[in-house]
Order: C-alpha cells, then structure tokens, then sequence
C-alpha cells in the first residue's frame, strides 16, 4: 500500500488522549486517524445519499396519483376493447 504523510495539530489533551485510545485498543495513532476519518467520510456520503434519497421518494409519491389514474384509464379501455372484440366475434359466430 502506497501512503502518503498527513499533518494535523490538535491540543496537547487531544493528542494525549488518542495516544492512550491507539494503545489500549492495540493499534497505532495513524491507523486509529484512517479508521476514524474513514468512517466520517462514509457517514457523510451516506447523509448526502439519504438526502438524495429522500428528495426521490417525495417526487414518487407525487407522481403516483398520475400513475395509478393512468393505468386506471389504460384498464378502463382495455377492457372496452376487449368487450368490442367479444361482440364483434359473437357476431361472426366464433364465440357462443
């Protein structure tokens, strides 16, 4: 793994106290900053996502009257087409 080096300053208690986290979960400072950085990260690609998310949801919901009024009009002349078809073969004698 290629790395490249990272500056932060933090407070002398900060540091401390990452310092004691790193070596009582047995891990070093830069690997407990990559684990945590990390994990932000994600945490706000995944708010971002959630928003996006969200903003699709609502324009579904305000589509779906549209739809379902649409497929209701698509069944209603199905349904006038499929009664014309079975006339027009009760006529011809096809169908009882």
């Amino acid at each position: 793994m290629q790395t490249e080096r990272v500056t932060f300053l933090t407070t002398p208690g900060h540091k401390a106290a990452l310092d004691a986290f790193a070596r009582e979960s047995g891990m070093s400072v830069g690997h407990v900053v990559r684990e945590a950085t990390s994990r932000y990260v994600a945490e706000t690609a995944f708010e971002d996502e959630e928003e996006a998310l969200a903003a699709l949801v609502a324009e579904v919901n305000l589509s779906l009257p549209k739809i379902h009024e649409a497929i209701d009009s698509m069944i209603d002349t199905l349904d006038r087409t499929h009664a014309k078809v079975d006339a027009a073969l009760r006529t011809m004698g096809v169908r009882p």
